[in-house]
C-alpha cells in the first residue's frame, strides 16, 4: 500500500471505525466491517459467513461497491448487501476454504482464476471461531494491508464481543429480551419490505412462540433453585437442539422462552412447534424426572405491531395452561373455535 494512498485513505478508515463502534446492532456491526475493509483493500466485492458452534454457516453477508464518475466528472459509490439468512449453502472453493481455516485456525490464501481468495477466521473473546471474513483481489497483499486488516477484525471482534455478551442471558446463553427486541424490529422491516408493491413473493413465513415450563415454582420449591437453574439450562439446551438454523430462540426472562420460527405454513408452524413440546415431554431431568412446557404461537404478521403479535401468542399460552398445560395453541384457532375472542389491537400502515 503507498504511503499516498495510507495517507490519503487514514482519516476516511478512522472515521469508519468510529462509526462501527458506535453501533449497538450486531447484524449492522457485521455490515459495518465489510463497508470498512472494501474500500481500503480496492476490492468490489466481500463477504461475511457467520457459523455456530457446529461450524456451520448460519448467515452470509455480501457486499457489492461500485465507484463510477458522473457526465460532470464528479465520483460517486453505489454500495448494496445481501443478507442472506435461509441458505446455508456455500460455493465449492469457498467451502473449502472455510474448512481450512477451521481447522487451522489462521487466515489463509489460495490462487484463485487470476488473482488469489483471501480468508480470516473471526474469533469469539472465549476463542471460538464464530465466522469468517473473505473476498478476492487481483494483486497479493502487502504486509502493510495485511496489519491492518488484522487491527480492523481485532477490533471488530472485540466490538462485536461485547455487544453479543450484553444480548445473552447470563444463566443459558440464549438471546435475552433486549436482543429480542432488537431483531424483532429488523425482521418487521424485512417481512414490511417483502410486501412491498414488485417485492418477489416471500417463499416463507414467520411464527412467534411463547413456550412456559410447568409448574416451575413447585420445582423450585420442591428442589431448590439450584435445581431448578440445571431445569432452565437444560430446556434452552433441548429447544436449541430441536430448532433448525434460520430459527431463533430467546430467554425471555424467569421461566418463558420465546421461538421465532420459519415455516411455509399453519401446518409446519404446527408440527415444529410440536416437536418443541415432545423434546421437554420425553427427556428425564436429573432428580426432577418429568417436565412439560405449555405455549402459544401465532404469524408474524408485519401490519401488526411487534407488542400485538406478543400479547396474541401469549394470550394462546395462557388458554393452554388453562386447559391442562402440556400443550401448544395457535392463537387464530382459539378465536376460529370461539374459545378467545378477538381483542382491538394497534396495526401498522404499511402503504
Amino acid at each position: 500500500m503507498p504511503s499516498q494512498r495510507r495517507g490519503s485513505t487514514l482519516p476516511s478508515m478512522l472515521a469508519k471505525l468510529g462509526a462501527m463502534t458506535s453501533i449497538r446492532e450486531l447484524q449492522l456491526v457485521e455490515q459495518s466491517l465489510l463497508r470498512t475493509l472494501a474500500p481500503l483493500l480496492g476490492v468490489a466485492e466481500t463477504s461475511l459467513y457467520r457459523t455456530n458452534e457446529h461450524h456451520q454457516v448460519t448467515h452470509k453477508l455480501h457486499h457489492y461497491r461500485s465507484d463510477k464518475r458522473g457526465p460532470d466528472g464528479a465520483a460517486s459509490t453505489t454500495e448494496r448487501i445481501d443478507d442472506i439468512r435461509n441458505d446455508a449453502s456455500v460455493a465449492p472453493h469457498i467451502s473449502a476454504l472455510l474448512d481450512y481455516m477451521r481447522l487451522l485456525k489462521q487466515p489463509s490464501r489460495r490462487t484463485h482464476g487470476q488473482g488469489y481468495l483471501f480468508g480470516y477466521p473471526l474469533i469469539h473473546g472465549g476463542g471460538q471461531q464464530c465466522g469468517y471474513f473473505v473476498f478476492e483481489r487481483e494483486q497479493d497483499l502487502t504486509p502493510v494491508e495485511e496489519a491492518v486488516i488484522a487491527g480492523v477484525l481485532k477490533l471488530y471482534t472485540n466490538h462485536y464481543t461485547l455487544l453479543d455478551t450484553s444480548q445473552r442471558d447470563r444463566l443459558t446463553g440464549l438471546r435475552n429480551r433486549y436482543s429480542l427486541e432488537l431483531n424483532l424490529d429488523r425482521l418487521w422491516e424485512e417481512l414490511a419490505a417483502q410486501q412491498a408493491p414488485g417485492a418477489d413473493a416471500p417463499q416463507q413465513a414467520y411464527w412467534l412462540g411463547i413456550l412456559d415450563i410447568d409448574h416451575f415454582k413447585r420445582v423450585n420449591d420442591q428442589y431448590g433453585h439450584i435445581i431448578g437453574d440445571e431445569i432452565l439450562l437444560l430446556v434452552a439446551r433441548l429447544l436449541g437442539r430441536t430448532l433448525r438454523r434460520a430459527d431463533l430462540l430467546y430467554r425471555y426472562g424467569g421461566e418463558e422462552f420465546i421461538a421465532v420460527v420459519v415455516a411455509p405454513d399453519l401446518a409446519g408452524a404446527t408440527a415444529l412447534f410440536e416437536r418443541l413440546r415432545l423434546a421437554i415431554e420425553q427427556f428425564t431431568f436429573p432428580q426432577v424426572g418429568r417436565v412439560t412446557i405449555s405455549g402459544g404461537f401465532c404469524s408474524a404478521t408485519p401490519t401488526l405491531l411487534p407488542g400485538t403479535v406478543l400479547d396474541r401468542a401469549d394470550r394462546a399460552l395462557y388458554q393452554a395452561k388453562a386447559a391442562g398445560r402440556n400443550r401448544v395453541l395457535h392463537y387464530d384457532a382459539l378465536i376460529s373455535q370461539g374459545i378467545l375472542d378477538e381483542v382491538e389491537c394497534g396495526t401498522i400502515e404499511l402503504f
